[in-house]
C-alpha cells in the first residue's frame, strides 16, 4: 500500500539513531535519509547508524550523502577524493573512474548506497560562488567526459549516483543555499552548453538532483526543483529521462522562504520530482509528508502519478541495495595511495610559477582561520598552512581575519618574498589588486588568481592529498604540470 513517507527524504539529529526519530521514520514509513557531518562520528559509529536505520525502514532504504571530493566530503575518514576540477585538470578518465570508484568502495563500507555526485554543472562564471572546483571544469565535452568516468566507477561498485544540478548551476553569481539565482537563458542557450552533459548522461544516471534557479525565459514563475516546464517539460518529456529526480534540499533559502517545506515538497512532486529533500525538524517533515497526502485526497496530485514515483525509487533501491561490504587495509590504503596522485597530477602553475628557495626569508599572508558554510568543509586553518613551510628557514606568519579585504598595505615590500596562500573561498575584493604578492597558492577557490597579479599555483582543494602534493611542489620534489580546465586570465 502506498504511503507518502516512502517519496520523502529527511535528515535525522545525532550520530546515533535515538528512539524517538525511529518511532517517526516507523510511523510515516519513511524510506530515505540524507546524512550530514552532525550525523558521522567513527566508522563504527557510522556503520551502526546505518544499520540501525536499515532495521527501521527495511530493504529498500535509501542512505543518502554528499561525498564529492575536494571540499565537499562529509565522511572525512575515508580516503579524500580530489576535487571534480582537479581531475577536469588532469584530463584522464581512467583516474576520474578509479576514484569514482574508490570513493564508493568506502561509501559501501559505511553502509552508504546513494552518493549526491558526480557535479554535471558546467562552470563557465568565474563569480559562482558555491559551484567553481565542484565542476569538471569550462568545457561541457570535458564535463561529459570525466563525469561519465567517475559515474561508471562508482556504480561498478555498487553506490547510485546521482548527477546535479539539472539543467546547471554554473552559470550563476548567487548562492542558493542563501537567495534564489536566475539565469536568463533560453531552452536553446541552455541546450548549447549547460545541458549537454545531461542529456548525454540521462540514458545512464540513476538520479538526478535539481535547481533551486529560476529561468524566467523558460518559467518565470517557479525555479527548476518546482517547475513543470523544466522537469516534466524539458527532462522528462523532450529528454526522456526515466530515472529517479530527487529535488535539492527543500529547506535552501531559495526555496524554503517562499514557499515552506510543505507546499514546496507538494509543487515538487506535480512538477516531475520523485522525491523532496524535506529536511528539517520532525515536525516540518511531518507537515511535507501530510501536505502530500492531503494534495493526493484533494487530486492536485493523482495516484497514478505518486506510484510511478515510487516504483522509480523502488528499482533504484533494488539496483544498488544497501550491503556493506568490509574494506580491507590494503585496499584502503591503495585508495589512498590513488587520490593522493591524483591531487599531485592536479596541480596546476598559473604565470610561471617557480617554488622560492627554501633559505629565501619568506613572508605568508593567510586567514586566520574558515568556518564551514554549510556545503564545504571548513577551510585550511593558519596552522596547517604553516605546516606547508615547514621545510623554510625563515618564515613570518601574517594572519588576516578576512582575507577577502586584503589591501596593498598588508603587505610590505622587504628583503621577504611574500607568499599569499588563498585557504577561503570569496573572491578578492578590488583592493586587494595593488598588494605586492609574489607567489599566490590558491588552496581553494581557483578563480582568486585572477584577482591577484601574481604567479601561482592552483590545488583545486585542501584535502590531505592536495596539501601534501603542494608541500612537495614548495620543497621541489613535484612539478605542476597540469592544464587547467577553466580560463584564469
Amino acid at each position: 500500500m502506498f504511503h507518502p513517507g516512502q517519496l520523502v527524504m529527511v535528515d535525522i539529529p545525532g550520530k546515533r539513531l535515538d528512539a524517538e526519530t525511529a518511532a517517526f521514520l516507523r510511523e510515516h514509513q519513511i524510506r530515505a535519509v540524507c546524512l550530514f557531518r552532525k550525523n558521522l562520528g567513527s566508522e563504527d559509529e557510522i556503520r551502526r547508524l546505518t544499520a540501525d536505520l536499515r532495521a527501521v525502514m527495511g530493504e529498500q532504504a535509501l542512505i543518502g550523502i554528499d561525498q564529492e571530493g575536494g571540499s565537499v566530503i562529509r565522511a572525512t575518514s575515508l580516503p579524500q577524493a580530489p576535487a571534480a576540477m582537479a581531475l577536469g585538470a588532469v584530463g584522464d578518465e581512467a583516474l576520474a573512474e578509479e576514484v569514482g570508484a574508490a570513493v564508493a568502495r568506502g561509501l559501501r563500507h559505511l553502509g552508504i548506497n546513494w552518493n549526491f555526485a558526480p557535479v554535471l554543472d558546467v562552470n563557465n562564471n568565474p563569480a559562482n560562488p558555491v559551484i567553481g572546483e565542484r565542476s569538471f571544469g569550462e568545457d561541457p565535452a570535458l564535463v561529459t567526459r570525466m563525469a561519465r568516468a567517475w559515474m561508471r566507477g562508482s556504480l561498478r561498485e555498487g553506490v547510485a549516483c546521482c548527477v546535479k544540478h539539472f539543467p546547471g548551476h554554473g552559470d550563476t553569481h548567487v548562492d542558493s543555499h542563501h537567495a534564489l539565482p536566475t539565469v536568463d537563458k533560453t531552452e536553446a542557450e541552455l541546450e548549447a552548453l549547460e545541458l549537454i552533459p545531461f542529456r548525454a548522461l540521462s540514458p545512464e544516471a540513476p538520479a538526478m538532483m535539481t535547481a533551486h534557479i529560476v529561468y524566467p525565459q523558460i518559467d518565470p514563475e517557479h525555479p527548476a526543483t518546482l517547475s513543470h516546464k523544466i522537469l516534466s517539460g524539458i527532462l522528462r518529456q523532450r529528454m526522456g529521462y526515466r530515472g529517479v529526480v530527487i529535488t535539492d534540499a527543500l529547506m535552501m533559502k531559495a526555496v524554503h522562504e517562499r514557499y515552506g517545506h510543505a507546499r514546496a515538497a507538494v509543487l515538487a512532486l506535480q512538477a516531475g520530482a520523485d522525491m523532496p529533500l524535506a529536511q528539517g525538524s520532525q515536525a516540518e517533515q511531518a507537515a511535507a509528508i501530510e501536505a502530500i497526502a492531503a494534495a493526493l485526497a484533494d487530486g492536485r496530485l493523482t495516484t497514478a502519478q505518486l506510484q510511478a514515483a515510487q516504483q522509480r525509487l523502488d528499482a533504484l533501491a533494488e539496483a544498488y541495495p544497501l550491503a556493506p561490504r568490509d574494506y580491507p587495509t590494503m585496499q584502503r590504503e591503495a585508495d589512498d595511495a590513488l587520490m593522493h596522485r591524483g591531487w599531485e597530477r592536479g596541480l596546476t602553475a598559473v604565470g610561471a610559477a617557480q617554488a622560492p628557495d627554501r633559505s629565501r626569508p619568506l613572508r605568508v599572508l593567510t586567514q586566520a582561520s574558515v568556518a564551514s558554510d554549510g556545503v564545504s568543509e571548513a577551510g585550511l586553518p593558519a596552522e596547517e598552512v604553516a605546516a606547508l613551510f615547514a621545510a623554510f628557514d625563515d618564515v613570518e606568519f601574517v594572519h588576516l581575519v578576512d582575507l577577502r579585504r586584503l589591501q596593498a598595505g598588508d603587505l610590505p615590500r622587504d628583503e621577504r618574498l611574500n607568499v599569499l596562500v588563498s585557504n577561503h573561498r570569496g573572491r578578492f575584493e578590488a583592493a586587494a589588486r595593488g598588494a605586492k604578492v609574489d607567489l599566490h597558492l590558491a588552496l581553494w577557490n581557483p578563480f582568486q588568481v585572477m584577482d591577484i597579479a601574481a604567479p601561482a599555483v592552483v590545488s583545486w582543494g585542501y584535502g590531505e592529498g592536495a596539501l601534501a602534493a603542494l608541500r612537495g611542489w614548495l620543497e621541489g620534489r613535484l612539478a605542476a604540470t597540469a592544464n587547467a580546465p577553466v580560463t584564469l586570465n
